[in-house]
């Protein structure tokens, strides 16, 4: 039985069409639209909106024209469930989303119950596809290997160094730290702080304080870019210099903008920058024709939608489960991040995070620069 949830979002039409109604392939983005990640939301809904456009150019799906809605979660897990329903009720297939992994965990469970396909393009805690459940992928890595290669480093690189981690205390934010923890850990060293913080708060100068009393040479984040940018700017108010290092949730500018000059020296950990994959050189073109940069995750949600274009196509069929079955065939998908393809759990086989550095460019701009397989403090 469908749960239905009132919804007070508006969603609007991506990309009109001409076909008539039944000849749709209804697909959907599930994300933060507004709120302190709508920067991420941009980046998933220019993402699907250009790929939508460019499989439409070139016939669509099955003869079909791809219509997308959207609905803002604002990277709340109860908006996100009632989003959710709203799709269901609307008559969604497919949905690429949603981005915070507390909101694509409860919301994947309405899809599946509706017999709905979801893509999540950076859901990246293990738990998501440790479910069993038929109708969830991902385009990301998870945490279990983020977290390992940014524990590695720090085993590697801060060997006798004091360690601080923190985390937002969410699903993702939390669930990263822990696996970083861990892997540093495993590796011999024993973090001086260990503290969690609540989301959207402004005033960070309590955790900065203990931060500087535990002596912390380097502070592990687990959390988002307008919070980790906050905590940033106001550890060097205080005169602590100690580098921050993060995840792929702060992989936009918008943490340079947030955390001022003070985030140079920013390590994180991210998957290989897609923007300099040989396959998006044309796509990433057309981005910046638009004057939009495709940072981060817009080149995954693109991804998302190709997959499910080439997973129908398979399977000769838009009914979501056979699609998803393609998907769980082993079947290559070829993207704009490369190929890609699927385990029986719904997690990419061939994905490794490498380590980036926050610096300026040769435009004076504080950006991320990638630095895989070496110190990046000696990056030039």
């Amino acid at each position: 039985m469908t749960k239905m949830i009132a919804l007070g979002l508006a969603l609007g039409s991506a990309i009109a069409l001409a076909a008539p109604a039944s000849a749709q392939v209804k697909l959907a983005v599930g994300g933060p639209i507004t709120g302190p990640s709508a920067a991420t939301g941009a980046q998933m809904k220019n993402g699907v909106d250009q790929a939508a456009a460019d499989i439409n150019a070139a016939g669509g799906i099955l003869g079909q024209k791809i219509a997308v809605s959207y609905g803002d979660d604002v990277s709340d897990p109860k908006q996100g469930v009632s989003v959710a329903n709203k799709f269901a009720a609307d008559g969604v297939k497919f949905v690429i989303g949603h981005y915070n992994s507390g909101v694509t965990m409860p919301s994947s469970e309405v899809y599946q119950e509706n017999g709905i396909l979801q893509i999540t393009p950076a859901s990246t805690n293990p738990k998501i596809t440790e479910r069993g459940m038929w109708n969830i992928f991902r385009v990301c890595g998870r945490d279990d290997q983020q977290g390992k290669v940014a524990g590695d480093y720090i085993v590697k690189f801060f060997k006798g160094k004091k360690i601080a981690v923190v985390h937002d205390k969410t699903t993702y934010g939390k669930g990263l730290a822990d696996e970083t923890k861990a892997a540093m850990n495993k590796g011999g060293i024993k973090e001086v702080l260990y503290e969690g913080v609540n989301t959207g708060e402004k005033d960070y100068s309590a955790l900065v304080s203990k931060i500087k009393q535990s002596g912390a040479d380097l502070v592990y984040w687990g959390g988002l870019y307008t919070e980790g940018g906050l905590i940033v700017r106001q550890m060097r108010d205080q005169g602590v210099k100690a580098p921050l290092m993060g995840g792929d949730g702060i992989t936009d500018d918008e943490f340079a903008a947030v955390g001022g000059p003070g985030v140079e020296g920013t390590l994180m950990t991210y998957g290989p920058d897609p923007r300099n994959n040989p396959a998006a050189k044309d796509v990433v073109a057309k981005f910046r024709a638009n004057k939009f940069e495709p940072q981060a995750y817009t080149l995954y949600a693109y991804a998302g939608v190709q997959i499910v274009k080439q997973a129908a196509e398979a399977a000769k069929s838009l009914d979501p489960k056979k699609v998803a079955a393609s998907m769980h065939s082993g079947m290559k998908f070829k993207t704009v991040l490369g190929d890609i393809s699927y385990d029986k759990k719904g997690d990419r086989t061939n994905l490794d995070y490498v380590m980036y550095i926050w610096k300026k460019d040769d435009k004076g701009k504080i950006t991320y620069v990638e630095c895989p397989g070496s110190d990046c403090t000696k990056i030039k």
